[in-house]
This record gives structure tokens, sequence and C-alpha cells, in this order.
């Protein structure tokens, strides 16, 4: 095999012609209309990987087939050929896109359930908060945003009041709060138990912030648990203490 060819087949290849369908139409373009077995020969195939070979170009378009003598003689196609394959399947595509959009716009609505990990996956979460810029409620908070990510805390706080996001928070009877936000309202519920997880209800999302060593964190995108965790928030919020 020369440079030239060896070029095409690694071309034909980009194009997602096997191997021997590179083989059989480079070979047929160079014998012209042919019978089977001698297509065989010159591509050095076995017959079977010959004839499914030429039936997947007769499939492209690449070749067709002519009867003589009731042989079946195989006529290579002109390679412009290779361009109208790809422009049909361009045009099918366009065709079928937007069913595909609403099927993908439908799977989007189901349940979206993500793992973060680390102080940089919370960050991220915390981040799609400001991003939301809507009021969002938060249950369980016990403080170890500000212990475990002070320098961050504190940034979060910033931008949060440049936007003005107001936020309802229910807290533990007994947990010392030493500073309040500008935009977020507080009230006490009772409980003896210092919970390590904490909810943010956003938006359609649940963030539910694990606060350990490593700090993890999952995110529902749910909009159906979203409101029924909003709910059970605001029942809560109406007989919590002020």
């Amino acid at each position: 095999m020369n440079i030239y060819q060896n070029k095409l087949f690694k071309d034909l290849e980009k194009l997602n012609y096997t191997i021997n369908e590179s083989k059989v139409y480079l070979t047929l373009i160079n014998l012209g209309p042919s019978l089977a077995g001698k297509i065989s020969k010159e591509a050095s195939l076995d017959r079977s990987s010959t004839y499914n070979a030429l039936k997947s170009l007769i499939e492209r378009g690449m070749v067709s087939t002519v009867f003589e003598n009731k042989r079946t003689i195989y006529v290579p196609e002109k390679p412009k050929k290779i361009v109208d394959y790809y422009k049909e399947k361009e045009e099918i595509a366009k065709r079928i896109i937007p069913a595909l959009d609403k099927q993908f716009e439908f799977s989007q609505k189901k349940t979206d359930v993500k793992l973060y990990r680390g102080f940089k996956g919370i960050k991220t979460i915390f981040q799609d908060i400001l991003d939301s810029n809507k009021p969002y409620v938060v249950m369980g908070s016990e403080g170890h945003f500000s212990k475990l990510m002070p320098y961050y805390v504190n940034i979060f706080r910033k931008r949060k009041e440049l936007k003005k996001m107001k936020t309802k928070m229910l807290i533990r009877e007994g947990r010392d709060k030493k500073s309040k936000g500008k935009y977020t309202e507080y009230r006490r519920v009772p409980s003896d138990i210092e919970s390590p997880a904490t909810f943010n209800i956003y938006g359609d999302k649940v963030a539910i912030f694990i606060w350990e060593d490593e700090p993890r964190s999952i995110v529902i995108e749910n909009k159906d648990v979203a409101r029924t965790l909003e709910n059970y928030f605001s029942f809560m919020w109406k007989h919590a203490k002020k």
C-alpha cells in the first residue's frame, strides 16, 4: 500500500468506514464494475468479508449492482456520493432534533441527584444558590458553614447582601447565634439534638449539607420534592418561636 492509499484509508476511517469497506471500495474504483470473486481476490479478503462490506457500501449508496447473465456485478459510485450520504444524514439529524429536544426537556424534568465532596464542591453549591438569585430557606443550621469555611462564608454573605436575597432560617432553640444577616429572618424550633445536616431549599433544588471533616452535599433537582419540603418548612415556620 502506497502513502496515498494509506492516507485514503485513514480519511475513510474518520468517516466511519471499516477497514474492509475501505479496501473493497478502493479496490472497486480501481477495477471498475466487477464480480464479487474478483473484488475479493484483489482486496485480499475472504468472500464472506467481501460480501458484508459490499452490502454496507450499497446501503451507503457507494456501490450499486447490475445483473448480467444471471451474475451480480458490483459498480462503484462516484466518490461525491460520500458527501451526498452525509448530507442526507445531516437532513435526517435536522428533522429529528426537535423531537429529541422535546424528549430531552422531558427527561430534564425528572429527578436529578448529584453528590458533591469537599470544600470545592460545597462552594459550587453556594455559588449556585447565589446564581439562582431567589429567596431561599434553610433548616437545621448549626453554624457549621461559618466554623468550617470562615473565609468563604464572609464572601458568600457579602454577595448575598449585594443581591438582596431574602432568607428564612429555622434554627435549634438554645443555639447561640452571634450575628444576623441583613436580609435573613430567624425562627427557633425545640430540639435537643445538634444536627450534622443542613437543608437548603432554593428554586427547584434541595441541597442537603453533611458537615463532617470532609463535607459532602447531595443536591436534588426536582420541583415536586422542593415544593414538598417548602410546605413542611412553612408549617414549621408558622409554629416556630421568633
